[in-house]
């Protein structure tokens, strides 16, 4: 049978495509805004709200595991943000303290379940794959999720786009003309907090920063253009996606999530080793 005729395939790389594309254009948001490294420490911080919404509901409706994830990733960001005010811990730092913390107190409640009669079906629900991913397991309600939060994002980009751009090449310009900044804040960050929730299962809490970083670097080497960073960096998304999802689904031992990574660290690096070649390259 072909590959592009597989059931399995089709919901795969459907929902790694509309995954990975999201990510590019939220994870551009967050580069341009200095924060590249915010999604990592959210993706870390998720884990306890998972693993809290199971236990308060025994059920892994990705709706309800998904609220649970915004929740301590929600509190997570705003925790980093009064450290950063409040504290002289540099802001890295800031990260690195709630993201280990978050992650133990993912893992210790994970184990809490695991070993606890209270919860004797807790081994198999599935909570380990939220931690390394396998987007193999995606159903048609995780598909749908994607596809609402993909069409959410797109929305709010599509609709602020203007006002995005000016805030993130000149905040001061931004907020001399009117434009609301700590609206846009808050709004970058629900979206990314978003596609955190929704994209953990495919991919992980411990990968899924990777989608939000890897192709919009890769993009910004091709292109000094916002709108064409935006562009490629949704294209190279997708392509390492197919690529990542035929792969895995051809090779038994291959997790599509951390297949999809690896290809997009390889465009990087050939882009990279391109330009390098090049002596410096030739920006589009």
């Amino acid at each position: 049978m072909s590959l592009i005729k597989l059931y399995s395939f089709q919901i795969v790389v459907i929902g790694t495509i509309l995954l990975a594309i999201t990510s590019a254009l939220v994870g551009t948001l967050n580069v341009y805004k200095n924060q590249a490294l915010i999604g990592d420490a959210l993706g870390h911080s998720t884990l306890p709200g998972i693993v809290l919404a199971f236990m308060l509901t025994s059920q892994r409706n990705p709706l309800i595991l998904l609220l649970g994830a915004m929740a301590t990733a929600s509190l997570s960001y705003y925790l980093i943000e009064y450290s950063n005010k409040n504290s002289n811990i540099e802001p890295d730092a800031n990260m690195a303290i709630y993201l280990s913390g978050f992650f133990g107190l993912g893992l210790v409640l994970k184990s809490f379940i695991q070993g606890n009669p209270s919860y004797a079906n807790a081994s198999k629900a599935g909570l380990d794959k939220y931690i390394f991913g396998q987007a193999a397991y995606l159903q048609k309600n995780d598909i749908t999720l994607i596809f609402i939060v993909f069409i959410i994002c797109l929305g709010i980009i599509t609709f602020f786009y203007r006002d995005i751009k000016c805030y993130l090449f000149d905040s001061e310009l931004a907020n001399l003309i009117g434009v609301n900044t700590k609206r846009l804040d808050h709004l970058i960050l629900f979206m990314t907090i978003l596609v955190i929730g929704v994209g953990i299962k495919a991919v992980g809490v411990i990968l899924i920063s990777s989608l939000l970083i890897i192709p919009i670097i890769t993009a910004s080497k091709l292109s000094n253009n916002f709108l064409g960073v935006l562009g490629i960096s949704a294209l190279l998304s997708a392509i390492a996606s197919i690529t990542g999802s035929a792969i895995s689904t051809l090779y038994q031992g291959f997790s599509t999530g951390p297949t999809i990574i690896i290809v997009q660290g390889l465009l990087a690096l050939f882009v990279i080793l391109a330009q390098k070649l090049s002596k410096g390259g030739h920006k589009i």
